[in-house]
């Protein structure tokens, strides 16, 4: 897998989980709309420790810096 996000584009990512799990802690979100957003949130964290998003890849994305 070849990384295609930035570091903005990590950090942002990172913000949302965060903020989607802060929700969830303070009861804010809560049944089925707590789950999908807390899958969601795995996903961007899982995403941006990897540097690499599948869905950029059919779009051509790349948010990483050129070497």
């Amino acid at each position: 897998m070849k990384k295609n996000m930035g570091s903005a584009d990590k950090g942002i990512r990172i913000v949302i989980a965060l903020v989607i799990a802060a929700l969830y802690y303070f009861n804010v979100i809560e049944g089925m709309l707590a789950y999908v957003l807390m899958a969601f949130a795995l996903i961007f964290l899982l995403t941006s420790f990897i540097s690499f998003c599948p869905l950029y890849l059919p779009f051509g994305i790349n948010t990483c810096k050129k070497k």
